[in-house]
């Protein structure tokens, strides 16, 4: 029963709507969905690695490339200048001799040099497919 309102002077009941069964449905509702929801999700297929009986050889890498962009925009391969038309078809020659054991190629670029040029190697690198690209940091 709801009481009254004694500073207002009328002697009206107050209409308040007791909203706890309202709550208690909501909160039931809440707790079917949140059961059901995951049943009805879709599976994803994922193709997980199988294991083996022999593992991959040992096979030891081949040394690093050293590949240096001076500032002038020249390039060096293991120190010898390479022109940039012939870069790409000796970093292939690089990747057909075993494309499984890639040797890394360590990029050194002069801060002072073009970005142009960085970004042509890289496209080469790219088309030649090699996968062990790596950047060289002269700290101070």
């Amino acid at each position: 029963m709801a009481f009254s309102n004694s500073s207002s002077g009328d002697s009206a009941p107050m209409a308040d709507m007791n909203v706890t069964p309202l709550v208690d449905v909501m909160l039931v509702l809440l707790i079917i969905f949140m059961v059901t929801a995951p049943i009805a999700s879709y599976p994803i297929d994922i193709n997980l690695p199988q294991p083996t009986n022999n593992p991959p050889p040992d096979t030891e890498p081949p040394p690093p490339i050293s590949l240096r962009i001076d500032a002038s925009g020249m390039v060096t391969w293991d120190n010898s200048p390479t022109p940039m038309g012939q870069l790409e078809q000796v970093m292939r020659q690089v990747v057909q001799r075993d494309p499984t054991n890639q040797p890394q190629l360590q990029i050194d670029v002069n801060p002072d040099a073009q970005y142009e040029v960085l970004a042509k190697v890289l496209a080469y690198a790219k088309n030649a497919d090699m996968q062990k690209i790596g950047f060289v940091q002269d700290t101070p």
